[in-house]
């Protein structure tokens, strides 16, 4: 009986082997990725990395923002930002006047990371959209430990607050709206409507000089 199921077992085993082995070389005779680029398109598929969250760009958002909306996002700041005229530097450097001022100076001598440093430029609207959606984004290597803000209002109302301690900028206009597809088409005449006339009216016209 024991040499009976040793034989039993032994062929079991020989199989699961046989179906292991020739599980793994088939997945390497037949193996396939993506082609790049793609041999043809399908219509209403999107190429990978295309496309994403559509809505209002900045400037519309500024247009409209909420200052008291932006004062109450900045409550995530307080921790390691003051915001005061000649408020003391913390964990971060103190906020005030900062939109329009060069990005990593000043701050009376707040001692900024060399990533930051390099950056150059002022503190614009769009950058600091881009430096709040991600700081490590904007200037990989930074100390700010902050992940961002991934709502666009959000980052739109607290830039606006920021801008009202000392600051003052004029925010720009909203962004013009986009003329509503078929606007032109319902305009224009029909194709063929011409040829829908009656022909009667043709012939009652005068002739061109």
């Amino acid at each position: 009986m024991s040499d009976r199921f040793n034989t039993i077992a032994g062929w079991a085993l020989f199989a699961g082997i046989i179906a292991l082995g020739g599980g793994i070389v088939a997945s390497k005779l037949f193996h396939s990725e993506r082609p790049e680029p793609m041999g043809y398109a399908i219509a209403g598929v999107e190429a990978e990395g295309e496309g994403g969250a559509s809505g209002p760009g900045l400037n519309t958002l500024l247009a409209s923002a909420d200052v008291a909306a932006g004062e109450k996002v900045f409550a995530k700041c307080v921790a390691c930002h003051t915001i005061n005229q000649g408020g003391a530097n913390g964990i971060g450097p103190n906020l005030y006047a900062t939109v329009g001022e060069a990005v990593a100076q000043g701050k009376a001598g707040f001692a900024f990371s060399d990533a930051l440093k390099s950056k150059g430029g002022t503190w614009t609207f769009e950058a600091l959209d881009h430096w709040l959606a991600s700081p490590r984004e904007f200037a990989p290597g930074t100390k700010m430990s902050f992940a961002g803000l991934s709502k666009p209002e959000d980052r739109a109302n607290l830039i606006a607050y920021l801008n009202s301690q000392g600051s003052n900028l004029p925010l720009p206009a909203a962004d013009a709206a986009p003329a509503a597809e078929g606007a032109a088409n319902a305009a224009a005449p029909a194709e063929g409507a011409n040829s829908a006339e009656p022909a009667a009216t043709n012939e009652a016209a005068p002739a061109s000089e």
